[in-house]
């Protein structure tokens, strides 16, 4: 799993923080994930949840609404209106990026704001909301004693689950403005009802009048031994899984066969639009991401350019290693290198390489001298040594050389 900056800016105007957590492999589908009232995208059930997911298939995009998490340190939350419009803009950026939304979540009050947005989302085909309560303005029962001054005060302090949050009566008269029971009855979309019996923020009762006030499609597990902020990993992972596995039919696949991928030795590399830097890199049948690091302006979504290079030599020295150590019937276990590179000023070249390899076995001291001399020896280690010649054009045609020519050349080191 990795997880990446997805940061957007709304119609507004708003820099909106937001991550994207995706699968190692491909991703079958896309989801956005609503947070808690007062939470952010980076608190422990987020995070967790939106993982899991990943694990399971589905990239998952977690953003912090206005006033929580990265937005604002104050701890103001702006109200449902404003969360359903973060959830719209980010579901148009994630759909104009390539990955749609096709499942929306949410927990907590972000339950409410997902019921709110699903009919305003493109594509959008179900819903799973945790721990949600039917009435939007429930919310304003966390406040106790503070919810009858919050009608009358500009600003009021109140504490909601062991953190300080300043509500206003604009955010209270938001809330009780919200029509669920409508937007339930006309939600046209699939939707899955998880809590639990043991929750004490949020009543179960809340759980039953959604079932109620939905249409079929609709489904209801209980999260049993869950309290309301999922804070036992085994609770989120059991609700992601959940989620997931009941999405499954409902969700289109969107994942694309590896063969789209370049097999014939070539490297295609191409802008993503995401971020300044990013781009996608097909190669042997497989696709990752490479960028730049956040100090620079990139995504840190995947290893930049010299990383890359530096493990195009630390492969071909594990492997070049490997095919000699079987050539020799060497007792070689495990061999794992690391690279790292850096510019050194006033000296040539002025590009230094420092490669570290760790070699297990039961190895003589002059079977592994051995091995680090055949490590200088592998191809892509010459090639850096001895420099390349480049050719570009405007319509790239790369003659390959074929899928044995690096085997061969490897095989050719071992043999002297």
């Amino acid at each position: 799993m990795q997880s990446e900056p997805f940061d957007f800016t709304t119609p507004g105007g708003r820099h909106v923080r937001a991550r994207l957590d995706k699968p190692a492999g491909q991703a079958r589908a896309y989801a956005l994930f609503a947070h808690c009232f007062t939470c952010g995208k980076d608190n422990l059930a987020a995070t967790r949840i939106a993982r899991a997911l990943a694990a399971e298939g589905v990239g998952t995009l977690r953003l912090d609404f206005a006033g929580l998490g990265d937005m604002g340190a104050d701890h103001m939350p702006e109200g449902i209106t404003s969360d359903v419009d973060d959830l719209i803009a980010a579901a148009d950026h994630m759909r104009a990026q390539g990955c749609p939304a096709q499942l929306l979540v949410g927990h907590s009050l972000g339950g409410a704001a997902a019921i709110a947005a699903a009919g305003r989302i493109e594509g959008l085909k179900a819903v799973a909301v945790i721990a949600a309560p039917f009435d939007a303005d429930h919310v304003l029962k966390l406040l106790g004693d503070g919810a009858a001054k919050v009608e009358h005060d500009e600003v009021h302090e109140a504490k909601v689950a062991g953190r300080t949050i300043r509500v206003t009566g604009r955010f209270a008269a938001d809330l009780r403005a919200q029509d669920q029971g409508r937007r339930l009855e006309t939600l046209n979309r699939a939707l899955l009802v998880l809590h639990s019996p043991l929750d004490e923020v949020v009543s179960i009762d809340e759980a039953a009048k959604i079932f109620v006030a939905a249409r079929h499609p609709k489904s209801f597990v209980s999260l049993d031994r869950a309290d309301h902020l999922l804070t036992r990993a085994e609770d989120a992972a059991y609700a992601a899984k959940v989620v997931a596995g009941w999405a499954s039919r409902y969700l289109e696949d969107v994942s694309v066969e590896a063969p789209d991928a370049p097999t014939d030795g070539s490297v295609r590399v191409s802008e993503t639009g995401a971020g300044k830097f990013q781009v996608k890199v097909e190669a042997g049948g497989a696709v990752l991401m490479a960028d730049e690091p956040e100090s620079v302006g990139g995504m840190g979504s995947g290893p930049n350019p010299y990383e890359l290079v530096a493990a195009g030599l630390g492969a071909c020295t594990a492997m070049t290693l490997r095919l000699y150590a079987e050539h020799k019937g060497l007792k070689l276990t495990r061999t794992s290198v690391e690279v790292r590179h850096s510019k050194r000023k006033g000296e040539t070249p002025p590009d230094l390489f420092e490669r570290a390899l760790t070699i297990e076995g039961e190895l003589t001291e002059a079977e592994r001298a051995r091995l680090l001399e055949i490590a200088d020896k592998c191809p892509v280690h010459r090639t850096l040594e001895g420099g390349s010649a480049i050719l570009t054009t405007l319509e790239p045609h790369m003659e390959a050389e074929g899928e044995t020519a690096h085997f061969d050349q490897m095989e050719g080191a071992c043999a002297e």
